[in-house]
């Protein structure tokens, strides 16, 4: 039989629903809201907890989720760019460094403000640079943008090897990390308004390790626990807002721009402005997670630090998480930045595993891990016309 079949008839013929609906429990606000706050105070106890499972044990289980979280915040930045806007960027490393290095000048090279006064300042620098950059590059499309920003970050990294007044190759040291809360900031044993006890695992079987604590709000080279409470508060301030923006009227138009331009323009959609917005945000954000990395555990950044391929696992932490899905960037991020420190143990084949694993995440789940809905409804949509025409109906 051939011909073009209703939409009734067709979802009869589907033999299965558009959308999987939600168990009866999560279909309540308040047990998600609650869902959500027991996954935050998960993941602020993860250093704390180190289950067995997860834990790292040939490096320091608190610096990689610093890694991670600073991997996460950046993918969510570079996801506005990439997964909302449709704009590929292959130099985001440019702005994270140009955040880092504004830091670095303000508050140890040429001047010594507090870190929470200079935190705004980069956001500011990074997101005019964001500006500077976007104007005339996404006047170009695809290949010619991804060069545009390709040289954008190899740039960043050059003039910063070459200026003696960003510490050329040396790069800048001592920068001071954010304030401490409590007395005794430095001496480890006394240190922050009260300490937490880590857990220690014999097999399944946990026990409280109190010969290991943490000092709560105590910024130092020798816990980098309170550095990730730290970006992962930042990250969860920069969720909220990219929900309210994505919601929003500009959110809608992104949208439009990045599944057809032309048709954009034509509806009175001014492409041009959300795109330079894209950039400006994402920059920002970019900009946020380098200023926070500049005054990290080592309060040290250089040239060394801005690499281009640390562009392309950025990229890759985007669309392995599924692009246009901030939950899925976080969790690319997240994935990038801890498997080769999980497998370390492994000396040099850890990069092989880390490579093969991004392999099959790619070739199995080309959409990502956790794809947009958007991409969801597509995949339905597409398998529900195969079937048609398989049962020989034309669609």
């Amino acid at each position: 039989m051939s011909g073009t079949v209703p939409a009734s008839a067709r979802a009869s013929r589907r033999g299965r629903p558009l959308q999987i609906p939600l168990p009866a429990f999560l279909r309540s606000r308040q047990t998600r809201l609650v869902m959500i706050v027991v996954g935050l105070v998960l993941a602020y106890a993860l250093p704390i907890i180190r289950p067995p499972f997860l834990t790292t044990t040939d490096s320091d289980f608190g610096g990689v989720m610093v890694g991670a979280a600073s991997y996460a915040l950046v993918a969510v930045g570079l996801n506005i760019v990439i997964g909302y806007a449709g704009l590929l960027d292959l130099g985001y490393v440019g702005f994270y460094a140009t955040g880092a290095y504004t830091t670095g000048v303000l508050t140890s090279q040429h001047a010594h403000w507090p870190f929470f006064l200079a935190l705004p300042v980069a956001i500011a620098v990074t997101m005019v640079s964001g500006v500077l950059l976007g104007g005339p590059a996404i006047r170009v499309r695809g290949d010619y943008l991804a060069i545009v920003t390709l040289g954008f970050g190899e740039i960043i990294s050059i003039a910063a090897r070459n200026s003696s007044w960003l510490g050329a190759a040396a790069g800048i040291k001592d920068i001071p990390p954010p304030p401490s809360i409590g007395p005794n900031p430095i001496i480890q044993a006394d240190a922050g308004l009260f300490q937490i006890p880590h857990l220690t695992w014999n097999g399944l079987v946990p026990s409280v390790d109190n010969l290991h604590k943490t000092p709560f709000l105590t910024f130092g080279v020798i816990d980098a626990i309170p550095y990730y409470w730290l970006i992962l508060t930042v990250i969860v301030l920069v969720l909220v807002a990219d929900m309210l923006i994505k919601d929003s009227r500009v959110g809608r138009a992104w949208e439009a721009t990045r599944e057809d331009e032309d048709a954009a323009e034509l509806m009175g959609v001014p492409t041009f402005r959300y795109k330079l917005l894209a950039f400006a945000l994402g920059a920002a954000i970019g900009g946020l997670a380098g200023s926070m990395l500049a005054a990290g555990q080592g309060g040290f950044i250089s040239p060394d630090s801005f690499l281009l391929p640390l562009s392309m696992l950025f990229v890759a932490s985007v669309l392995i998480g599924g692009a246009g899905n901030r939950w899925g960037a976080l969790l690319g991020g997240v994935l990038v930045a801890y498997l080769p420190e999980r497998f370390r143990g492994l000396s040099d084949w850890r990069l092989l595993i880390f490579g093969l694993s991004l392999m099959l995440i790619v070739t199995f789940r080309p959409q990502g891990l956790v794809p947009p809905r958007r991409t969801k409804r597509a995949l339905r949509v597409q398998a529900e016309i195969e079937e048609l025409e398989g049962e020989g109906v034309d669609v």
